[in-house]
């Protein structure tokens, strides 16, 4: 039986090498973000590669418009079985002590409330089914304080606990939610399609819970004491 992938920020380097990762596994693509001709694009390259792909463009930051691409993508793929959300950068990014209340409210409504909306959506078609995977993605400044990075930071610091908290309470019902935090985005479609097949398998062996990875997939040095 056919699976359906959603990826939703999907954008042309890990997103991309996501739904490759996927497709050539037999899933089938939607990919959702803002920009309609790029995700054409990016749907036409995945049925070149004989992947079934269709694209839903769609603000993730319009909490209604996402809820619409997601039951659109139901609607024309089957129920996501898998959700990966990674949306990557946009807005001003802000230094701690330039940081403002309306500077905050713009990342977490990109990082956090998009997640709680996409989730939301194909929550309950996982749990009729006892099965299904989230994969969310941040940037190392959810983990590690980065002063130039402040705003940002607090957004992907929130996404990250959700997930956390998310995998707690859904693998009892046989969800799997990983949360990722990825140290830099992959530059070779190379890079892209390797962590892509991480991701796959992160997928397939339910765990961890919580991976930190370098562009290519590998996971990178840790810190010395």
């Amino acid at each position: 039986m056919a699976r359906t992938l959603v990826v939703v920020g999907a954008g042309p380097g890990r997103g991309m090498g996501v739904a490759r990762a996927f497709g050539r596994r037999g899933f089938r693509v939607g990919l959702v973000a803002r920009t309609k001709d790029r995700l054409d694009t990016q749907a036409a390259e995945l049925a070149g590669l004989d992947i079934p792909a269709a694209a839903f463009p769609a603000d993730i930051r319009d909490r209604d418009a996402l809820a619409a691409a997601l039951a659109q993508a139901t609607e024309t793929l089957g129920p996501p079985d898998v959700l990966d959300y990674g949306p990557g950068p946009s807005g001003p990014v802000t230094h701690a002590a330039q940081t403002t209340a309306a500077a905050a409210a713009a990342q977490f409504d990109l990082y956090v409330l998009g997640a709680i909306t996409a989730v939301g959506q194909v929550l309950p078609d996982m749990l009729a089914r006892g099965s299904g995977t989230f994969l969310m993605t941040t940037g190392p400044a959810a983990t590690t304080p980065a002063p130039s990075e402040a705003n940002a930071g607090l957004a992907m610091a929130a996404l990250h606990n959700y997930a956390r908290s998310l995998h707690a309470e859904l693998a009892p019902h046989g969800i799997h939610v990983g949360a990722i935090t990825l140290t830099a985005p992959p530059k070779t479609q190379e890079a892209a399609d390797a962590l892509g097949d991480r991701y796959h398998a992160l997928h397939e062996n339910r765990s961890p819970a919580e991976a930190a990875l370098a562009p290519d997939g590998t996971v990178p040095p840790q810190p010395s004491a």
